[in-house]
């Protein structure tokens, strides 16, 4: 049986395939016509079940560019928190044309993981600047590290933030006192006085801003990246990270 016009346009509009020039009211169907237009429907799609799944594909690749845009404002909206955020450790090249954030975790394996691919990207491209930002979501031992790491910056420097940072990303042992303690030994830092300011008040509150940054990014695991407006939402390839900084010095 051949489809009336009319339907045959409606059937077409339901598939989202192209339209004749003549434009159609679907509402002005009948009820027969609405039957008959669903059971030509259904019978397209069994005949032709990759329809659904390019129709899926096109829906994933919207929701994907909705997404990335929505990223971007939110990235611009929390600039200052993300780049110049004053107690952040700042690493590869301070003067480079691109920046690279990430929100680690010490006992997240995927954030251990990163270490090595982000180390060969700062060092193959060597124009990228890199921040750390400390974001524990891993429990009482992921605080804990959290918090020896920034007193460490906060009691000894940079310099001694980045050799505990690199050495907790390597470490086994127990993420507590009596082990950071030792690990500071080994590092020939003052674990005395590290370890008394891991409680205080200006480690709590580097902490708290980077939880509450990460809430207003959406960001809810370990690693997360920002590079430049773009959000990069878990483990990344070092070649895929390259990839993204030229597309981003393209544009």
């Amino acid at each position: 049986m051949t489809l009336p016009y009319r339907l045959l346009t409606a059937a077409l509009l339901a598939l989202g395939l192209a339209l004749p020039a003549q434009a159609l009211d679907l509402s002005s169907l009948s009820e027969t016509d609405r039957a008959l237009l669903r059971q030509e429907i259904r019978a397209y799609l069994l005949d032709n079940p990759e329809v659904i799944m390019e129709a899926v594909a096109v829906l994933e690749e919207r929701q994907a560019a909705g997404q990335a845009e929505a990223d971007v404002e939110l990235v611009r909206a929390n600039a200052d928190a993300l780049f110049d955020a004053p107690g952040d450790w700042v690493g590869g090249n301070p003067q480079g044309d691109i920046t690279l954030v990430e929100f680690m975790d010490y006992r997240c394996s995927y954030c251990r993981r990163a270490v090595a691919e982000v180390d060969g990207l700062l060092g193959a491209d060597g124009n990228i600047r890199f921040i750390l930002k400390e974001f524990p979501i891993l429990g009482a031992e992921s605080v804990a590290a959290s918090r020896f790491a920034i007193a460490t910056k906060q009691v000894a420097g940079d310099a001694a933030y980045k050799s505990v940072h690199d050495a907790l990303m390597a470490y086994t042992g127990a993420m507590n006192v009596a082990g950071f303690t030792r690990l500071a030994d080994a590092l020939g830092l003052d674990a005395n006085a590290i370890t008394a300011a891991m409680d205080s008040e200006a480690v709590t509150e580097v902490i708290a801003a980077n939880h509450a940054l990460a809430q207003r990014l959406r960001i809810n695991g370990t690693p997360a990246f920002v590079m430049e407006d773009r959000m990069l939402r878990g483990y990344l390839p070092q070649e895929q990270m390259q990839q993204i900084a030229e597309e981003i010095r393209t544009q």
